[in-house]
């Protein structure tokens, strides 16, 4: 009855099924980290592309064990069980992350694969507590945010053998993943794409940054719409033009963050991933998230979000002598901790809401 105009705009009506949607296999939807989830549908050769090509990349085979502690209703989760089942691995699966209960289970289980966001391998580092992972562990993928140098670089010194990859749900997971088998890791760096990814970089000149391109197998069939229709979301000849920007060298992709994140602070572009990395090489941060907030003189002005142990007034002068006038922090907002969206993202729209309000 009267709820009926309502039920129809979020519901609309099915329509029959475009032929070509007949390999569908998973319908999901991104993070919403920028605004409203988007249905991703993906077909099988998707996913099994995809899945091969991480195994590949990963050295995931049959006998293997992968540790599952991300949300299985995001593609990290995702992705974890549908390259056992293409490679024959098998899976451990753990009801969410909890630090204690995943170094347990490093220990006792001959678990050679792992994946987390950075914000858990800071606190799987904290209840590891120095020590070094167990041999049986070979890779620890790491994706869904912008890994610091300080923690690459503590993780990496105490053993623990990571693979700092870049991905999205639009691909099936990894893109390109960096496994330290190359030159010097430096925050962005994600690595030499996986085999069969085109990545081209909108911009157009080498080490220009610009909109991440993506083109290959293992993209999805488009954004869900009601007849289930390939293509939506996808240009000309196949490619995905990404949210992110970045920039090839060498033909290993860096990734500098979101393009909807820039903020424009007295006419200057600012790349909120560049001046997070600064913040984090304070020794009292232990994470930041900067965010643009509408101000009359600046257009937006530079706020940085943090967590960790240091006076906002006491970082702000730090600032003043280790990062330019233009990409400066105007001002600090302590935080016991970053609010987080399902997958372990920071959700950058309540940041930027917080900010606003402090």
């Amino acid at each position: 009855g009267a709820h009926t105009p309502r039920l129809r705009r979020l519901y609309p009506p099915r329509q029959p099924p475009d032929p070509a949607a007949a390999d569908l296999r998973l319908i999901l939807h991104t993070s919403g980290s920028e605004g409203a989830p988007r249905g991703v549908m993906h077909t099988g050769r998707a996913l099994d592309a995809a899945s091969a090509a991480a195994c590949r990349r990963l050295g995931f085979a049959a006998g293997d064990l992968w540790l599952a502690c991300l949300a299985p209703w995001h593609i990290g989760g995702i992705a974890i069980l549908e390259r056992a089942r293409h490679c024959g691995g098998r899976v451990l699966a753990l009801p969410g992350f909890d630090a204690a209960r995943v170094w347990r289970a490093l220990r006792r289980h001959p678990v050679s694969h792992l994946s987390l966001v950075p914000a858990m391998l800071g606190r799987l580092l904290d209840e590891a507590a120095g020590c070094r992972p167990p041999s049986s562990l070979r890779r620890v993928l790491i994706g869904g945010g912008a890994l610091s140098r300080p923690l690459y670089e503590r993780a990496s010194a105490q053993g623990w053998p990571l693979c700092v990859s870049y991905g999205l749900s639009e691909a099936g997971s990894q893109v390109a993943t960096d496994c330290g088998d190359g030159a010097p890791w430096r925050p962005g760096a994600a690595g030499l794409p996986l085999e069969g990814v085109e990545v081209a970089i909108e911009a157009g000149d080498v080490d220009t940054p610009g909109r991440i391109l993506l083109r290959g197998p293992m993209l999805m069939s488009g954004y869900l719409n009601p007849a289930r229709r390939p293509g939506d979301g996808l240009a000309g000849e196949g490619w995905f033009r990404s949210g992110d920007l970045g920039y090839l060298e060498q033909g290993r992709l860096h990734v500098l963050g979101r393009g909807d994140d820039v903020i424009v602070s007295a006419g200057v572009n600012v790349h909120p991933a560049l001046v997070e990395r600064a913040l984090q090489r304070h020794p009292g941060v232990r994470e930041a998230v900067v965010v643009g907030v509408a101000d009359p003189l600046y257009g937006e002005r530079i706020t940085a979000l943090v967590v960790g142990r240091v006076e906002p007034d006491a970082l702000l002068a730090w600032c003043r002598e280790h990062i330019s006038s233009a990409e400066r922090p105007r001002r600090v907002v302590s935080l016991d901790a970053l609010p987080r969206l399902g997958n372990g993202k920071p959700d950058r729209m309540r940041l930027r809401r917080l900010a606003g309000q402090a």
